[in-house]
C-alpha cells in the first residue's frame, strides 16, 4: 500500500522490489488515493494512516518500512 509523492513509500517500493526480486516474486503497489478515487475507499480508510504498509498473502506484515528480517523469514517459509 502506498501513496504518490511518499517519499517513504518510494524507499519501501525499492527495497521490496530487490528482496522479492531474490525470490522471483514482483511487487503489487496499490495507490490508496488513486483506489478511493476509482470507488475504493477500503485501503486509504485501512492503511493510509500507516504508509507505506507490505501485505504478505493478503495480509499486513509491517509499515512505515520492510522489516527485512522478518519479510525475508516469511519469505523462507513460503518456500
Amino acid at each position: 500500500m502506498s501513496r504518490a509523492g511518499c517519499s517513504a513509500c518510494a524507499r519501501a517500493e525499492s527495497r521490496l522490489a530487490e528482496i522479492l526480486a531474490e525470490y522471483g516474486l514482483t511487487t503489487q503497489v496499490v495507490d490508496v488515493d488513486r483506489r478511493a478515487a476509482e470507488g475504493d475507499a477500503f485501503p486509504r480508510a485501512e492503511f493510509g494512516d500507516r504508509l507505506p504498509v507490505v501485505l504478505l498473502n493478503g495480509a499486513e506484515h509491517s509499515y512505515w518500512e520492510v522489516d527485512e528480517p522478518r519479510l525475508r523469514a516469511d519469505l523462507d517459509a513460503l518456500r
